[in-house]
C-alpha cells in the first residue's frame, strides 16, 4: 500500500507520472481506430465486393454504434465497475475486435466463401463496443489523476490529450492507406488489407499493455452512481404521474416535469428542465453529422475515380481524409485568435447558436461543391461517347482487322458497328455482343501498375480461339482484339480506348474538405461550448451523451437514404443532402431565435436558497414544537410536585 501511494505521489515537471501512460494509450488507441476506419469503406467495396450503397450503409451503421455505446460505457463505469476496470475490460474487447478484422481480410482462412464477411461483422461489433465504451472514461480518468492544487496542469493535460487524438488520427490516415497498397495478395493483386488492419490491431494491443503497466500509479475512484440514471428515473416518474392524473379534475402544473415533485427534489427537477431545454435544440443537429461523416464513405469512393498524382507524390483515395485533421489544427487557432475577435470588433453579435447555424450552412455548401466535382467526373467518364455524337441513334465506327484465314489462304475484312453503348462484333456465323466498359478502374488505381486480365472465348464455327485482352495502364482501359490461328496470334491488331484515364484531379476535393472542416469548427466546437455553458454543474455528462446521440442518429440517416432512396446519380444524392441540411438550417435558426440563454449556476442558487429557507423554516418549526413540548412537560412536573 505504501509503495502504491509512493508511486501515485511521483511527479515529473509538476505532472503525475501516471498521466504519461494515459496519453500514450490514447494516441495508440486513436491511431488504431482511425487507421482501421480510413480503409474500411474500400475494404467493403473492393474486398468483400459490396456495392457502393451497401458499403456506405455498413460503414455508417458501424460509426453510429461507435457513438451509441459511450452511453453504456459511462453507466457501467459510474455505477458498477469504475473507470479503470471499464477501460481495461473494454480495451480487451476492442483489441480482439481489431485482430478479428485483420484475420477477416486473409481470405484463405476465413469462411467458406473466402470473403471474410461474417468475421468482419463480428470484428466491427466488438470494436464499436470497445471504442465507444472507453470513450467517456479515458479523459475523465486522466483528470482524476490530478490533485486540487494542480488545476493548471490539468488544463494543459486536456490540451495535450486532444492533441494526441488529432495526431493519432492524422498519422494513421496517412500510413494505413499506404499499408493497404503493399503486398500482392492472391485474388486481390496489389492490395494488402490484412496489413492495413493488422497494424492498427498491433497498436491497440500496445495501448492496452501501456495502460496496464501504469496501473500501480493510478488514482482510482470508486463508482459513485450515474446521474443519467437519476435523470431517467425522474423523467419516467413525471410521465407516469402525469398520465395517472390526466383527468381535467386535477389542477394543471406549469411544466410537465413538475409532476415529479411528489418523489424527487425540486432542484433536480429544475436541473432536468434546463437540460431538456438544450436537448430540444439538438433535434435538428443529426443532419449536420449526416453530411459530415460521409467524408469516410461517399467522398472516399468519389476519390477512387480521380487522379491522385501530385507530382512526386501519389495520393491514395483514402488518404484524402487527412485534409480534415490538418485543417482542424490550422483553423481552430485562426478562428479563436483572428476571425471571432474581428467579428466582435465589427459590432456583430455572433452568438454560439448563430455560429452553429453558419456551420450547418457551410456543410451544405461543401456538398454542393462535391456535387459539382461529381458532375465533372461523370462527364470525363462519358466523354468518349459525346465525341462520337450519335446521329439518328447510330454511328458506325469501323475497325479494320486482317488476318490469314484458315482453309483457303486468303484474308477477310470485318467491321464493328457501334450502336449506343454496345459493341457488336461480327465474325462470320457467330454474333458476339459485349457491353462497353463504362466505369473507371477499381480501387482508384492512380499509380502506373499494370493489371492484365484474359478472357478466352471459343468459336465453334471457325474452330479458332479469340482472345480479348483488357489492359489497364495508367488507369487506361484499352480493348484489344486478336485472332488466334492454330495457336498463333496475328500481329495486325488495332486498339480502341473506351474509357480515358482518371484525368480529373483529386485536388478538386480540397474545396469541399475546406468547407466541411470550417463548418465542423464553428459547429462542433461551438456546440460543445454552448452545451456546457447551458448545462447544470452535475448534468454535463447527460448533455455529452445527448451530443453523441445526435452523431449516431446522423449516421443512421445516411443508412436510410442510401438504402431507400436508391438515387442512381451520385451528384443528385449530394444535392439532396445539401438541400435537406439547408432546410434544417432554416428550422434551427428559427429555434435559436426564440431561445433564451440562461445561467444554470444562478438558477441552482435560487433553488438552493429556497431549499435552505424551507429547511430553516422546518428547523424553526421543530424548535417551536420542542419548546412547546418542553414547556408542557415543565407544567406537568409542576403539577406533579404540587400534588
Amino acid at each position: 500500500m505504501a509503495l502504491i501511494l509512493c508511486l501515485y505521489e511521483q511527479e515529473v515537471c509538476g505532472y503525475p507520472l501516471s498521466i504519461f501512460f494515459i496519453v500514450v494509450n490514447e494516441f495508440c488507441e486513436r491511431f488504431s481506430y482511425y487507421g482501421m476506419r480510413a480503409v474500411l469503406v474500400l475494404y467493403f467495396r473492393y474486398f468483400l465486393r459490396f456495392d457502393d450503397d451497401l458499403a456506405t450503409s455498413i460503414y455508417h451503421t458501424f460509426v453510429a454504434l461507435c457513438y451509441l455505446t459511450p452511453i453504456l460505457g459511462a453507466i457501467v463505469a459510474d455505477s458498477w465497475l469504475g473507470k479503470f476496470k471499464t477501460i481495461i475490460y473494454l480495451s480487451i474487447v476492442y483489441a480482439i475486435g481489431q485482430v478479428v478484422m485483420a484475420v477477416s481480410a486473409i481470405h484463405d482462412i476465413t469462411d467458406t466463401d473466402r470473403d471474410g464477411t461474417v468475421l468482419s461483422m463480428v470484428g466491427l461489433l466488438l470494436i464499436a463496443l470497445g471504442t465507444g465504451g472507453i470513450k467517456p472514461c479515458v479523459a475523465a480518468f486522466g483528470g482524476d489523476q490530478f490533485q486540487d492544487h494542480q488545476a493548471k496542469q490539468r488544463s494543459t493535460f486536456f490540451s495535450v490529450f486532444y492533441l494526441c487524438i488529432n495526431g493519432g488520427s492524422l498519422l494513421s490516415t496517412i500510413i494505413t492507406p499506404i499499408l493497404r497498397g503493399r503486398g500482392n495478395v492472391q485474388a486481390r493483386p496489389g492490395y494488402c488489407y490484412p496489413l492495413a488492419f493488422g497494424v492498427p490491431a498491433a497498436l491497440m494491443v500496445v495501448a492496452l499493455v501501456v495502460f496496464i503497466i501504469g496501473s500501480g500509479m493510478y488514482h482510482k475512484t470508486e463508482p459513485q452512481g450515474n446521474i443519467m440514471l437519476d435523470v431517467c428515473k425522474c423523467i419516467g416518474f413525471a410521465i407516469k404521474n402525469r398520465f395517472r392524473h390526466r383527468s381535467s379534475s386535477y389542477p394543471k402544473r406549469t411544466h410537465w416535469m413538475d409532476w415529479a415533485e411528489e418523489k424527487h427534489e425540486k432542484l433536480l427537477i429544475a436541473q432536468i428542465k434546463m437540460v431538456l431545454k438544450v436537448l430540444f435544440l439538438y433535434i435538428p443537429l443529426p443532419m449536420f453529422w449526416t453530411l459530415f461523416d460521409q467524408k469516410g464513405s461517399r467522398w472516399t469512393l468519389q476519390a477512387t475515380t480521380m487522379d491522385g498524382n501530385f507530382g512526386s507524390l501519389i495520393l491514395q483515395p483514402d488518404q484524402m481524409q487527412t485534409v480534415n485533421p490538418i485543417l482542424i489544427l490550422t483553423l481552430v487557432p485562426i478562428m479563436d485568435s483572428v476571425v471571432y475577435p474581428l467579428i466582435k470588433k465589427c459590432g456583430l453579435n455572433f452568438t454560439p447558436l448563430r455560429r452553429m447555424t453558419v456551420g450547418m450552412f457551410l456543410a451544405a455548401m461543401a456538398f454542393v461543391a462535391a456535387a459539382l466535382v461529381q458532375i465533372q467526373i461523370d462527364v470525363s467518364v462519358y466523354n468518349t461517347y459525346i465525341v462520337w455524337q450519335f446521329v439518328s441513334g447510330l454511328v458506325k465506327y469501323s475497325l479494320m482487322l486482317s488476318w490469314p484465314c484458315m482453309p483457303r489462304n486468303r484474308c477477310s475484312i470485318y467491321s464493328i458497328n457501334i450502336m449506343s453503348i454496345k459493341s457488336i462484333y461480327i465474325f462470320s456465323d457467330p454474333l458476339l455482343q459485349t457491353d462497353d466498359v463504362m466505369a473507371k478502374p477499381e480501387q482508384g488505381a492512380n499509380m502506373t501498375d499494370m493489371n492484365i486480365h484474359f478472357q478466352i472465348i471459343y468459336s465453334h464455327s471457325w474452330l479458332t480461339w479469340m482472345c480479348f485482352l483488357n489492359f489497364y495502364a495508367l488507369s487506361q482501359l484499352c480493348v484489344f482484339i486478336s485472332r488466334f490461328v492454330n495457336g498463333m496470334c496475328s500481329e495486325s491488331i488495332s486498339g480502341v480506348e473506351d474509357i480515358q484515364p482518371n484525368s480529373f484531379h483529386m485536388g478538386w476535393q480540397i474545396p469541399q474538405y475546406f468547407l466541411i472542416t470550417c463548418g465542423e469548427v464553428v459547429f462542433s466546437v461551438t456546440g460543445l461550448e454552448f452545451s456546457y455553458s447551458q448545462a447544470p454543474s452535475n448534468m454535463k455528462a447527460v448533455l455529452q451523451a445527448g451530443w453523441l446521440f445526435t452523431v449516431a442518429i446522423g449516421n443512421f440517416i445516411v443508412l436510410i437514404v442510401a438504402e431507400i432512396a436508391q438515387i442512381e446519380e451520385q451528384w443528385a444524392e449530394f444535392v439532396l443532402f445539401a438541400s435537406l441540411l439547408v432546410a434544417v438550417c432554416v428550422i434551427f435558426s428559427i429555434m435559436a431565435y426564440f431561445y433564451t440563454y440562461m445561467d444554470p449556476a444562478e438558477i441552482e442558487a435560487q433553488f438552493r436558497d429556497k431549499d435552505g429557507t424551507e429547511e430553516s423554516d422546518k428547523e424553526e418549526l421543530q424548535m417551536q414544537k420542542k419548546d412547546f413540548v418542553d414547556h408542557h412537560n415543565d407544567d406537568d412536573e409542576a403539577k406533579q410536585s404540587k400534588m
